[in-house]
């Protein structure tokens, strides 16, 4: 069983022992340590929360749980049911909440489920205010309980997603004539969870012809829920199958996107964002950002366009600081993660869709000919296990200092850029690991700076 608190977070295993997996004595305790901390934060007893959901077969009972518990806690709850996580996002300011939950595991299998933690502005708390939020989770005498006359009050509302769908169709970006005049024929893989709904909402409103697979909301993942290549196996063969333009796949919450060709090729996860960006720079000039470890396509697609990249720490809470702080116009993660600012600050495959079929119909080029207007790199990751007592930090400092002379960034690990790839180097905060990031324009390049890394952690350990 495994119980995990991150900045993107409380996930963990359903069952087993309290804080040991996700059991519903922890569902409980932190649902009332976020409530006790969002009370003292506004200095406001009567809260509203949003909560929605994926549709992984634990969510109806983790659901149960949270709801029961703000209202013991005195908060009046909107339930938007089954849902995504862009959608919640959105719900929050929609409905002028104080904050909100969602129930998604995002990509991690079906045993897994999770609490994400919404502020009033329906994004991700900070890394600070979660470290308060696990504090109260731990200290039951500051948790104060509702007496019967003041316990909150629940609705339900199952509007939000097509409220979403209609506040990205109105995005002056977003070219719906030429998208229906593209006649496109759309495979979507939604992996059974709540993509099944929105994703066939949004496409029918874009007049495109959708071919739904594993769309049923049941929670029952026909594959590994991450959309990586290598769990595609059944939309790539309907695709060429169907003589498809494109295929689109989404993890079970809808915040990530990975797009297939029409000839059966993945464009690449690290590439949705790149392509959406190129769109969005053609028309709004300003500056981009992603994360660390994600690829530098993104930057020489801005360069190009006359913006300046910035780099965040790894998660979507750092990259949304840093597009705020550089009036980044689009940003995001190199898993599919595509964050638009003029819709909200969070990744939203939603979004995505709709940017990039506008982009897709506007260049007059197939999906496989578009990707190929794009610098080609190759990311390779890899791990490096070491014994739980080995003082990570001093590894780090001590790559960085054989380094010293090449550009490094240390505000997440160290990341070493040469002059044509790169390599990122993460500890673990969960178990003794550093992840080993590496890209280059060759792929056994990037594979064989990952190697060269490795032989240098290990002679430093030695």
């Amino acid at each position: 069983m495994s119980l995990i608190k991150s900045i993107s977070g409380i996930r963990g295993t359903i069952g087993g022992v309290a804080n040991q997996g996700l059991t519903p004595m922890d569902i409980v305790k932190f649902t009332s340590g976020f409530a006790t901390f969002t009370k003292k934060k506004q200095n406001n007893d009567k809260l509203t929360f949003v909560i929605g959901r994926d549709a992984r077969i634990s969510g109806e009972m983790v659901n149960h749980l949270v709801v029961g518990t703000l209202l013991g806690m005195g908060v009046d709850v909107i339930d938007a049911g089954l849902s995504t996580t862009p959608t919640v996002e959105m719900a929050v300011t929609m409905s002028n909440a104080d904050g909100g939950i969602i129930l998604t595991a995002s990509h991690n299998p079906k045993q897994w489920n999770a609490l994400k933690l919404l502020n009033e502005k329906g994004e991700f708390i900070s890394a600070k205010d979660g470290e308060e939020v696990l504090r109260l989770a731990e200290n039951p005498d500051e948790i104060k309980f509702s007496d019967v006359d003041n316990l909150g009050r629940y609705s339900q509302d199952s509007t939000f997603i097509q409220k979403h769908i209609d506040a990205i169709l109105n995005l002056p970006l977003v070219d719906v004539d030429a998208i229906k005049n593209a006649n496109f024929k759309v495979v979507v893989d939604a992996v059974n969870s709540t993509g099944g709904i929105a994703i066939p909402e949004l496409l029918s409103a874009l007049g495109v012809h959708t071919i739904p697979l594993h769309c049923t909301p049941n929670g029952v993942f026909p594959h590994n829920p991450e959309p990586l290549p290598e769990h595609l196996k059944d939309i790539i063969e309907v695709v060429v199958r169907e003589k498809a333009d494109v295929g689109l796949v989404t993890d079970p919450d809808v915040d990530r996107l990975a797009i297939v060709c029409e000839d059966g090729t993945c464009f690449g996860e690290e590439y949705t964002l790149v392509a959406i960006a190129d769109y969005v720079l053609q028309h709004k000039k300003g500056n981009t950002a992603s994360n660390l470890s994600s690829t530098r396509a993104l930057r020489d697609v801005t360069e190009k366009h006359g913006g300046q990249y910035f780099a965040s720490a790894v998660g979507e809470v750092n990259v949304v600081d840093m597009m705020k702080a550089q009036n980044a116009v689009i940003g995001g993660e190199g898993n599919g993660g595509v964050i638009y600012p003029d819709l909200h600050y969070g990744r939203d495959a939603l979004v995505g869709i709709a940017l990039f079929l506008s982009h897709l119909a506007k260049s007059k080029k197939t999906c496989s000919q578009l990707r190929f207007t794009y610098p080609n790199y190759f990311i390779s990751k890899n791990k490096i296990e070491l014994e739980r007592n080995t003082d990570v930090d001093s590894i780090l400092e001590g790559i960085k200092n054989k380094y010293q002379n090449e550009k490094i960034n240390d505000i997440d690990g160290i990341k070493i850029d040469f002059a044509d790839e790169w390599i990122h180097l993460r500890k673990s905060n969960t178990e003794p690991i550093i992840r080993i990031y590496s890209e280059s324009r060759c792929e056994t390049t990037a594979e064989h700076l990952a190697k060269k890394i490795i032989i240098d952690i290990k002679e430093i350990i030695s």
